[in-house]
């Protein structure tokens, strides 16, 4: 058997307002909303991802919104920014961009050779960043305002605080596939294959303040595992670690197990299949309210109860 991890599967965070959401994800960043479901533990709750033309693992970032929760706070124990990767000739198009739909956002800097790095937040406040780059081969995806040529193409990396790294970084090297592959300062960067969309940057942060949950806040990390008999070996090693895994869990697109690692940041690892279009075509992913089996039976109860949200595309020309 090879590798039981191969890389970064989704990031999930806590939202405010869907409509924000769904405009700032789709509408401003310009990926695309492939999966439009509800939280499989609060069906009352939607649950959005969004990604690139498929939802390919490494390209999923997924939002539970919660109209009027709380603001959350950024600090160790918790993954705090989750970055996008574009081309890097696209930087002056995405600097005008953000800056027309009044996004502040810090100047460019270089973080390692080869990386422009920009930092903004949503609506909510969640850290983003977009890293400009020419080391990742995957195509953009284009919803038709925002060329192919400079749109979104995935994830890039991922930045997690901790008090220290060695715990975390024992974990990711021993039972999930990684190895260190960059350090500088008191950033550690650690990847299951050395592509865009698959870094882990562990950031020892001991003078932090401790993250609070709340909207702008990452829920969890899921790495992608092939399939599910290495989803069980993986489980295996995690119960052997002694960091309390749950039972396999059915998300529809996907089967999960979740635990937490030694600094407190929620770990989940998710089969890269059967995928998004098991319930919607590729043409027409999102465009739908998908529930699973479970919850079929209370679906007018749902659609009366979930706010409904669309994108006016004219907008975000």
């Amino acid at each position: 058997m090879g590798k039981l991890i191969t890389g970064i599967h989704h990031v999930t965070a806590i939202a405010g307002d869907a409509q924000k959401n769904l405009e700032f994800y789709a509408g401003i960043l310009g990926t695309r909303m492939v999966k439009k479901t509800v939280n499989f533990d609060a069906p009352e709750v939607y649950h959005f991802y969004y990604g690139d033309q498929l939802g390919s693992p490494g390209s999923i970032m997924t939002f539970f919104p919660y109209n009027g929760l709380v603001r959350g706070r950024q600090g160790k124990g918790m993954l705090n920014t989750t970055t996008f990767s574009v081309p890097l000739e696209s930087l002056d198009y995405w600097l005008a961009r953000l800056r027309k739909f009044g996004i502040a956002y810090k100047e460019p800097e270089e973080r390692f050779a080869g990386e422009v790095v920009v930092y903004f937040e949503d609506a909510d406040g969640l850290g983003l960043e977009l890293v400009f780059n020419d080391k990742d081969k995957r195509p953009g995806y284009s919803n038709g305002i925002i060329p192919a040529e400079k749109a979104i193409k995935g994830f890039y990396n991922v930045e997690i605080w901790e008090e220290g790294y060695e715990r975390t970084a024992g974990l990711l090297t021993e039972q999930l596939d990684h190895v260190l592959i960059a350090e500088k300062g008191n950033r550690f960067r650690f990847a299951a294959q050395d592509t865009p969309g698959n870094y882990v940057d562990i950031i020892c942060s001991p003078d932090s303040l401790c993250g609070l949950g709340g909207s702008g806040t990452v829920h969890h990390i899921a790495f992608s595992t092939p399939g599910q008999a290495e989803q069980l070996e993986l489980r295996s090693k995690i119960v052997q670690r002694t960091l309390n895994p749950t039972p396999v869990l059915d998300r529809n697109y996907f089967t999960s197990i979740y635990f937490r690692e030694p600094g407190g940041v929620l770990f989940e690892v998710a089969t890269a299949g059967p995928g998004f279009t098991v319930d919607e075509s590729a043409d027409h992913l999102g465009e739908a309210l998908k529930l699973p089996p479970q919850f079929e039976k209370n679906r007018t109860h749902l659609e009366q109860t979930l706010t409904p949200v669309s994108l006016n595309w004219e907008n975000y020309k």
